[in-house]
């Protein structure tokens, strides 16, 4: 039958999940989500849907009339859509920020996974554990705050936040708990374990040393260098750290974990990690 034909087919029994944000076509999501689907041999697809500034909440609303399996939230979305969802996690409520949005019978509930999908991509890629470790990271926006909260309460022993404006980076050092302090770029050379969470390096060749977020004398081996950016894969932070003896994390790990938590919260199902990278990075 045709309604049988071929992976990934539409059926009417489909069901359906989606990314809000604006811009959203550039989103990777889809392909991730998508590839995710098939390997699991799931009947749900995901699109993305390009939401003005302002209509976030509206948004979730729809989701309730259009019977949505699930929902990932980003920008500029990502805290109003807040006022519209029943409850949200302690996680969530403490950053402001919702990344993703998940049925709990008849509620709907607001997760932000980006922080802990960091954490899993670490551990599953890396082996490496925050527990003891001196961490940096760079910027105090909403990556960079879910970033900070996952590290303070994995046990890290320092998180030390590096931002232009000192306001926000001790705001944003508090979510860490006792481990968080704002610091200078200086204080990078001793750090176990650094993570951009800035956009600079976004869109960058490699051999661009100026769009790097950090001076190459900075970085030295033994250290984890994470740029959360991904496009591109290699990021001029990256091959600087390549270049000092570091260990380069590139950002497709945190976002294929940030979104298979998505997606065991939808599904119920842990999804193929593998074939969420190849897609990614394909």
């Amino acid at each position: 039958m045709a309604e049988e034909a071929g992976a990934g087919a539409l059926r009417g029994s489909t069901r359906l999940a989606a990314v809000i944000g604006s811009p959203v076509r550039h989103s990777r999501s889809p392909v991730l989500m998508n590839a995710a689907f098939a390997a699991a041999g799931l009947d749900w697809a995901f699109v993305a849907l390009e939401v003005a500034p302002g209509e976030g909440a509206a948004a979730v609303d729809a989701m309730r009339v259009l019977g949505l399996g699930g929902m990932s939230v980003t920008m500029p979305h990502k805290r109003e859509v807040i006022g519209a969802l029943d409850r949200v996690t302690p996680d969530a409520e403490a950053l402001e920020a919702v990344n993703c949005i998940a049925w709990d019978g008849d509620l709907l509930v607001g997760h932000n996974t980006d922080g802990a999908g960091l954490l899993d991509a670490l551990a599953a890629d890396q082996d490496l554990q925050p527990e003891g470790l001196r961490c940096v990271v760079l910027g105090a926006g909403g990556a960079a705050r879910s970033v900070i909260r996952s590290l303070g309460a994995a046990g890290a022993a320092e998180v030390t936040v590096i931002n232009r404006t000192a306001d926000r980076a001790e705001a944003a050092a508090l979510l860490a708990g006792p481990a968080g302090r704002v610091g200078v770029a200086g204080d990078v050379w001793d750090a176990d374990l650094v993570v951009n969470a800035t956009s600079v390096g976004m869109g960058a060749s490699p051999d661009d040393s100026s769009a790097s977020p950090l001076a190459a004398d900075l970085l030295r081996p033994g250290q984890t260098i994470v740029d959360l950016v991904y496009l591109p894969v290699e990021t001029p932070l990256l091959r600087r750290a390549a270049e000092a003896g570091a260990r380069p994390v590139d950002g497709i790990g945190m976002l294929v974990h940030q979104a298979a938590r998505a997606i065991a919260l939808w599904t119920g199902t842990a999804p193929d990690l593998r074939a969420m990278d190849t897609a990614a990075r394909t």
